[in-house]
């Protein structure tokens, strides 16, 4: 398939797309959601509208129940994927860009917390937008080495723990970044 690129990390497929993220099938995607967990613009967005009022259901359920401030920066939580092709959605709230020196931690807390949740459920395909490059301001030449190296390190800590883990990029200057990004990647 061409502009798909794939590297082998501890006996996972890591792959990186240009696509929907809404559209793809695995058992989980990831959704860069905001601290309300009730839907947005963007991903989150799409997300939303698409897995319909089951999504939004289960998120208010995990509002009341768990999270009523909100969802905090680089956390996860898990929900059913309503009538999206993926069978759960994990939200997770990306930082905001600022350039202070905690905002690259939470961006990878982001993508290792989200992989942890998979990862105990025993699901063994995820696929992750590019978090935080949108309305978040952060750019995309550095969020892609951070939730790269992220990832990587996970699929290391835990060799076999998953079978494929794919970005799926909106566009073209996002794949762009992430695959300059993986070929730096040890």
């Amino acid at each position: 398939m061409a502009g798909v690129t794939t590297k082998e990390i501890a006996g996972c497929r890591l792959v990186l797309e240009q696509g929907d993220l809404t559209e793809v099938e695995v058992d989980a995607i990831v959704n860069a959601a905001n601290r309300s967990l009730l839907g947005g613009g963007g991903v989150d967005g799409a997300i939303h509208r698409k897995g319909g009022p089951e999504v939004l259901a289960a998120c208010r359920e995990i509002r009341a129940k768990e999270w009523p401030d909100g969802l905090p920066t680089g956390h996860a939580v898990i929900t059913t994927g309503g009538r999206l092709p993926a069978r759960w959605v994990i939200h997770t709230v990306g930082p905001v860009y600022s350039g202070k020196p905690e905002v690259p931690r939470l961006l990878a807390a982001c993508h290792e917390n989200s992989l942890d949740l998979a990862r105990t459920r025993g699901l063994r395909t995820i696929a992750f937008p590019a978090i935080s490059t949108g309305v978040y301001g952060y750019p995309l030449d550095e969020a892609a080495p951070i939730a790269l190296a992220a990832t990587a390190d996970h699929l290391e800590r835990h060799p076999g723990a998953f079978a494929e883990a794919r970005f799926v990029l909106f566009d073209a200057r996002a794949l762009a970044a992430f695959s300059a990004a993986l070929a730096r990647l040890r």
